[in-house]
């Protein structure tokens, strides 16, 4: 069956109607939900029982970029900077150095296993050289696994900060395929312009997307994800634009946007928490389409050596090497090493190979859907069992919830209290999003004269006005109560 506008969408709402309930009762038996939503991409293929025919490496690289947007910005604004900073010079290294050492000493073996060149092989390993953020981050997230000493923050920030590094060692090995003249020096400048500008980008988007979040006034709620949609493809293609990495430019920016005080925050989180989910299925999906199972047939043995070798020898020693610069306990280095689970990224990292139109590069995007789908097959179902063999798991009883989680959540605090706002208070003719209220308390109605008003963001508040707020304990309450009376002294 060919794809035409006039189906296109039925197939694709039966797809991901079938994805979502399939992987809600996978997720009972330990089955990766990701794994579900590609196999049965698999199924409606070429290949499989849906016989629908599309080889279109163009149109999936396309829809793999447009999601990666969607998902590394959600991640990035469910990532606490509380929870980072400890652990920011673990995760930049494991992001940067753990990548390079993952790819080279990958990228060796293969050479030495395969018929492909040097540079073929090295371009291999750097398309796999990344965890996979939307695996880590939807595995993590969905099982709720409470891990010890902040392995979940690290493990998140190496995720969703790694994608840049191996972004860069793609195009500079796959240039070296493509003009063999050239050496591998020649392309240490686009790794400087590429991650340099990219953290300016995604630092300066930031700041400037803030100021245009707080200060717009748009007449509706709903609007204000979509104006940060328009943001973040702004960052993005104008990082690119001016030679910088895309990929690093948004989640930069969406870290620094989700620890500030935003209008419809709240609603902000829940509409990009569901985008994210909706791009996993569909890049799963469109990935799944893409491949066809008896291409793959050839490359079963080579390909499962190299995935045993990513997965037990590589990223292992990727892991000890790079942390060796850190004092940091074993059992945690043999768990990071086990979370280095590839899916989606190195897949769509592979279609650059196939449009460039190299010699190998159906072999390559083969050896990589099948490492895809044995590291979510292997590593993404006994992430829970291996976390407790290492004794790096909490009981289920200390598991933590973090203040974005709460927000989301709505979950209800030990009691509703009330403040009434005298007129001395310097919040009076104030917004709420200007007066950094804690995290871990929330305004949840506006008594004024005889009316209730539902607060936003942007709601000013008048003198006599009474405030019922969600607070988890007597601290949390006298901060609220301190920041309405004096908002410039609680600058955070």
């Amino acid at each position: 069956m060919n794809l035409t506008i006039e189906n296109i969408l039925l197939i694709g709402s039966i797809l991901l109607l079938v994805s979502i309930v399939v992987g809600k009762t996978s997720y009972k038996f330990g089955v990766p939900t990701l794994l579900l939503f590609l196999t049965i991409g698999m199924l409606a293929g070429s290949d499989g029982i849906g016989g629908i025919h599309f080889d279109n490496p163009k149109v999936a690289q396309f829809i793999g970029v447009v999601s990666l947007n969607f998902i590394l910005f959600s991640g990035g604004l469910d990532t606490e900077w509380k929870a980072v900073r400890p652990i920011l010079k673990e995760g930049i290294v494991l992001s940067t150095v753990g990548v390079l050492l993952t790819a080279t000493t990958l990228g060796l073996f293969v050479w030495w296993l395969s018929d492909f060149t040097l540079n073929e092989s090295m371009l291999l390993g750097s398309i796999v050289s990344s965890t996979d953020a939307a695996a880590v981050f939807s595995i993590l997230r969905s099982r709720s696994l409470a891990l010890k000493s902040n392995l979940r923050p690290t493990l998140e920030l190496e995720s969703g900060s790694n994608d840049p590094m191996a972004y860069v060692l793609t195009i500079a090995f796959l240039a070296l395929v493509t003009n063999p003249d050239r050496d591998l020096l020649s392309v240490f400048p686009l790794f400087v312009q590429q991650m340099s500008f990219g953290a300016i980008a995604g630092f300066g988007f930031g700041r400037i997307s803030k100021f245009i979040i707080n200060k717009i006034d748009l007449d509706f709620e709903g609007l204000y994800p979509v104006l940060v949609i328009a943001l973040m493809f702004i960052v993005f293609s104008a990082t690119d634009f001016v030679g910088g990495n895309g990929f690093l430019a948004i989640y930069m920016c969406a870290v620094y946007l989700g620890n500030q005080d935003l209008i419809h925050k709240n609603t902000i989180l829940k509409v990009f928490d569901g985008l994210a989910w909706l791009m996993q299925i569909v890049l799963f999906l469109t990935l799944g389409l893409l491949v066809f199972p008896s291409e793959i047939v050839p490359y079963l043995g080579t390909g499962l050596l190299i995935s045993l070798f990513l997965i037990f020898i590589a990223r292992p020693v990727a892991v000890f090497l790079s942390m060796s610069f850190f004092k940091m306990k074993k059992r945690r280095k043999f768990y990071i090493s086990w979370v280095g689970l590839r899916g989606a990224v190195p897949i769509v990292f592979a279609t650059y190979p196939l449009l460039a139109g190299i010699e190998k590069a159906h072999a390559i995007f083969n050896i990589v859907f099948f490492i895809s789908v044995t590291s979510v097959l292997i590593q993404g179902t006994t992430l829970s069992v291996v976390a407790k063999w290492l004794h790096v798991a909490l009981p289920e009883r200390y598991k933590k919830i973090t203040e974005t989680d709460k927000l989301v959540l709505e979950l209800p605090r030990s009691s509703i209290n009330e403040i009434l706002i005298l007129p001395e208070f310097g919040s009076v003719g104030r917004r709420i999003v200007d007066l950094h209220i804690p995290r871990s308390s929330i305004i949840v109605l506006i008594k004024r004269g005889d009316t209730y008003i539902r607060p936003g963001g942007s709601t000013e508040l008048e003198a006599g006005d009474v405030l019922m707020i969600l607070a988890e304990s007597e601290k949390n309450l006298l901060q609220v109560r301190a920041c309405l009376e004096d908002p410039e002294g609680h600058v955070r």
